[in-house]
C-alpha cells in the first residue's frame, strides 16, 4: 500500500484477499448495531457459520460503564468464614508441595497441618481485616462492565458481504 492509499480507497487494492488484517479502526465499518452483547456474538457467529473470515470483525462496545452488583451483607463471622476457605486452600497448596518430600504416608500429615493452619491463620487475618474497615464496607459486590450499545465492525473491503450475509437478521443498521 503507497503512502497516498487512504482506508476507504477501493483502488488500494484489487480485491478483499489482498488486505492484510489491521487493527487500526479507521480500517473498520459498522454494519450492524445491537442492544447486547448476546446478540453481537450471534451476528458473528452467523458469519462464522457461513464461511466468512470472521478474524476480520470485531465486536465494539459503546457508552461503557461500571456496573457493582451487590451480593449481600459482610459481617465478621462471614470473613472469618471466607478467610478459612481461602487460607485451607493455600494450606493445601503449600502441604502438597512439601509433602512430596515426605517418606512413606507422612506427607498426609503434613498435607492435613497444612490445610487446618491455614484455615486458622486465614480466618484470623479476614477477621482483622473486616474489623479494621470499621463499617465502611458491609457488603459484598462485584463489579463489571457493560456497554450500552454494541456495534459489529468489519473490515471496509469485506463490509458488503458481512452486511449482505447478516441482512435478514433482526438488527439495527448503521447508516
Amino acid at each position: 500500500m503507497t503512502s497516498t492509499d487512504t482506508p476507504g480507497d477501493p483502488s488500494s487494492a484489487s480485491s478483499p484477499e489482498e488486505f492484510e488484517y489491521t487493527a487500526d479502526p479507521r480500517w473498520k465499518q459498522a454494519i450492524a448495531e445491537y442492544a447486547d452483547y448476546a446478540s453481537a456474538q450471534a451476528a458473528v457467529d452467523r458469519l462464522a457459520d457461513a464461511g466468512f473470515p470472521v478474524e476480520r470483525v470485531a465486536i465494539v462496545g459503546f457508552d461503557v460503564r461500571v456496573v457493582e452488583h451487590v451480593l449481600g451483607r459482610i459481617t465478621t463471622g462471614k470473613a472469618a468464614l471466607r478467610g478459612a476457605a481461602a487460607g485451607a486452600w493455600f494450606g493445601l497448596l503449600i502441604g502438597l508441595l512439601f509433602g512430596l518430600f515426605a517418606p512413606g504416608f507422612g506427607w498426609l500429615a503434613i498435607v492435613a497441618i497444612s490445610v487446618v493452619s491455614g484455615a486458622v491463620w486465614g480466618a484470623l487475618m479476614y477477621f482483622i481485616a473486616h474489623l479494621t474497615t470499621g463499617g465502611r464496607r458491609g457488603f459484598d459486590s462485584v463489579e463489571t462492565l457493560e456497554a450500552g450499545r454494541y456495534e459489529v465492525q468489519v473490515e471496509a473491503p469485506f463490509a458488503p458481504e458481512a452486511a449482505r450475509l447478516l441482512a435478514d437478521q433482526p438488527a439495527r443498521p448503521v447508516n
